[in-house]
């Protein structure tokens, strides 16, 4: 939910200044069959994307109440015949999803892609969906206080600032919060079925993308027409025990950085020794503590500007550049632009991280004792100090959501066609262990395994084994079939990226697109 400047590729803006506006209502009728008008929004990169809106009403179960509008993108199919709507989704919950309909069809093989209206949209309260939430505007100005507490009056700072956060929100958007949910937001995918004309869908979705398709699949079986599901929510911890998984798994990634810093002594200078590296790092924390570099950069921005190495390796030669510069030349200055490339939060990302508490804190149960909170956090932290308490602040809010939880969905499924679930062994954001969960919670589902990949969204960014079944699979469904316990097949990593000596410019590659589009934290 950040501020994508720089080196990423930010092809989002123009779709989004370009969607067509809806007019106001009272309410929100159900929409016909095909009602949508499609206007022309293309893009230097998506020439062909239209754009358009549809209306859902705020609360489901009150058709004729208060209405939500939905902002819609469209790469339209140029087959003859028609394997229907395929609606994308990178993540979040709060990812705009606008551009992901380029992206899918331009990156898919041509003639699949034009079989397909690939559908991309923004979920409600997202982007250029109207209304759209921003609870506190400069929540993430720098610089924040430590993330990690060294004094009990320190931690209670920091969970006033949060409750303050909680609280702002039930004032501002009080009428939306019992609404921003991710069974609405499943809903409000088949109000689109509808205004598509399509009896059925298929869905691609990747983070929480794939616990949004799997309650839609949940809600509306008999509407799902394929399902594919990238880099997987684990659906047994929605959503407070799934942020601790990402506690260790991010700090396991930190450390694989570490080690790559290492490997490449030659170029950064940083040590040999992963450990030493590591605390060398660490050590850099220390000093941003006491000197925010270039009075921007204290040691929570500094976690967050590190924080996207471990959703995608791509970003390590700029990383560690940045590292080697401020270690080794005390250049501020180098620190303070990784952070407004990979870490300031604008608008955009104000709204995006409302949304997400948004949505987390109404899906499922939190502790609301702060001892539970506390407690679990200081036992990650020590074994894994990358980014635990950094974690636990982002979801704080949900210890005073002013709105009470829903119980989560259990979203085991025998009423679908088998799916395609697609899951890197080493992925931070969404462990493993989701990919199984799912695989196995849907009847006749194949799981796809990327042995040793770190990266978060592994699809149509460079791995052509892992494409090969996804493109198999939305051409005819076609599945593979491990014939065991295990994964139904397995693909070998991408090779880590080679060091840089001089940063530039990255090259607007299929890894770069997407992992811009998708975004960090969801």
């Amino acid at each position: 939910m950040t501020k994508r400047a720089g080196i990423l590729v930010a092809v989002g803006a123009t779709v989004a200044g370009l969607v067509t506006a809806v007019p106001s209502t009272a309410s929100a009728p159900s929409p016909s069959a095909a009602s949508l008008k499609w206007t022309g929004c293309g893009t230097k990169a998506y020439p062909t994307l239209q754009c358009s809106t549809v209306r859902a009403p705020l609360d489901h179960d009150n058709p004729s109440g208060m209405p939500v509008t939905l902002a819609l993108s469209r790469i339209p199919h140029t087959a003859k015949t028609s394997q229907g709507p395929l609606l994308v989704n990178p993540g979040g919950p709060g990812g705009s999803g606008l551009s992901m309909a380029g992206f899918v069809a331009s990156s898919l093989p041509a003639k699949l892609a034009a079989q397909y209206d690939v559908i991309g949209f923004d979920p409600r309260g997202v982007g250029r969906s109207t209304p759209a939430l921003n609870c506190v505007p400069k929540y993430f100005e720098p610089v924040r206080p430590d993330s990690v507490p060294d004094s009990r009056k320190a931690e209670k700072a920091s969970r006033d600032r949060a409750a303050s956060f909680a609280a702002a929100c039930g004032e501002k958007h009080g009428d939306l919060l019992p609404y921003m949910d991710t069974v609405s937001a499943a809903k409000d995918l088949d109000v689109i079925r509808r205004a598509l004309g399509a009896q059925r869908i298929s869905y691609f979705g990747y983070s929480y993308g794939t616990y949004l398709g799997a309650v839609y699949a949940k809600l509306f079986p008999e509407r799902v027409r394929r399902l594919v599901l990238d880099s997987v929510v684990d659906p047994k911890g929605v959503w407070y025990e799934d942020n601790l998984g990402q506690d260790h798994a991010f700090d396991a990634r930190h450390k694989a950085f570490a080690g790559w810093v290492a490997k490449n002594d030659a170029v950064y200078r940083l040590g040999k020794d992963p450990a030493a590296v590591e605390a060398a790092w660490y050590r850099m924390r220390a000093a941003v503590k006491k000197h925010p570099a270039a009075g921007k950069v204290g040691p929570s921005e500094l976690e967050d500007t590190f924080l996207p190495g471990g959703y995608y390796d791509g970003y390590w030669p700029r990383l560690a550049e940045t590292f080697a510069a401020y270690v080794n030349d005390k250049d501020q200055d180098a620190l303070a632009a990784a952070y407004e490339d990979f870490a300031a939060v604008d608008a955009s990302g104000e709204n995006g991280y409302s949304v997400y508490a948004a949505v987390q804190c109404r899906d499922a149960g939190w502790p609301r004792s702060w001892r539970t909170w506390r407690d679990d956090t200081w036992q990650a932290h020590r074994k894994s100090p990358f980014m635990s308490w950094n974690n636990t602040w982002y979801n704080a809010p949900c210890a005073t959501w002013p709105v009470e939880p829903l119980e989560p969905v259990e979203v085991t499924n025998d009423a679908i066609p088998p799916a395609l679930v697609l899951q890197a062994t080493d992925d931070a954001a969404t462990p493993y262990e989701g990919g199984v969960t799912m695989s196995r919670g849907l009847k006749g589902a194949a799981l796809v395994v990327e042995q040793g990949g770190g990266n978060h969204g592994i699809t149509l960014s460079g791995n052509g084994c892992l494409d090969r079944h996804l493109v198999a699979y939305l051409t005819d469904g076609t599945l593979p079939s491990g014939g065991g316990s295990g994964p139904d097949a397995v693909c070998a990593a991408q090779p880590e990226p080679k060091a840089a000596t001089v940063t530039k410019a990255a090259a607007d590659t299929k890894g770069t697109t997407l992992h811009g589009l998708l975004g960090f934290r969801g």
